[in-house]
């Protein structure tokens, strides 16, 4: 059974950082692209950030040179680094592996949802 499981979410103030942590167990980690998503209050779950298999990345404007995102093989993680936050960047924030990847779109087909870890960020 697939289990993805986000971790690092929390409060902090405008111009912080966080990172957040999302572990992976009965997966193939190395086969899977992974992605970190988004859903703010009253609006659709976005992508923001996608990680090939073999490290290409690819990130929403909405974010982009200010979230980085890695993964490790070794304990079957990627995480998301998240600097100069700013309030808009309030959200549940959702981790998912996924089937495909391209450099212009990100992640494509989902295979598994972690459950989500809420990020806040005060003015």
């Amino acid at each position: 059974q697939v289990q993805v499981v986000e971790s690092g979410g929390g409060l902090v103030q405008a111009g912080g950082s966080l990172r957040l942590s999302c572990t992976t167990t009965g997966l193939r980690f190395d086969g899977y692209q992974m992605g970190w998503f988004r859903q703010a209050p009253g609006k659709e779950r976005e992508e923001i950030a996608c990680i090939s298999a073999s490290g290409i990345t690819h990130y929403s404007d909405s974010v982009k040179g200010r979230f980085t995102i890695s993964r490790n093989s070794a304990n079957s993680s990627v995480y998301l680094q998240m600097d100069s936050l700013k309030p808009e960047d309030t959200a549940m924030y959702y981790c998912a592996a996924a089937q495909s990847f391209n450099s212009r779109d990100g992640c494509g087909k989902i295979k598994s949802w972690g459950h989500g870890t809420q990020v806040t960020v005060s003015t």
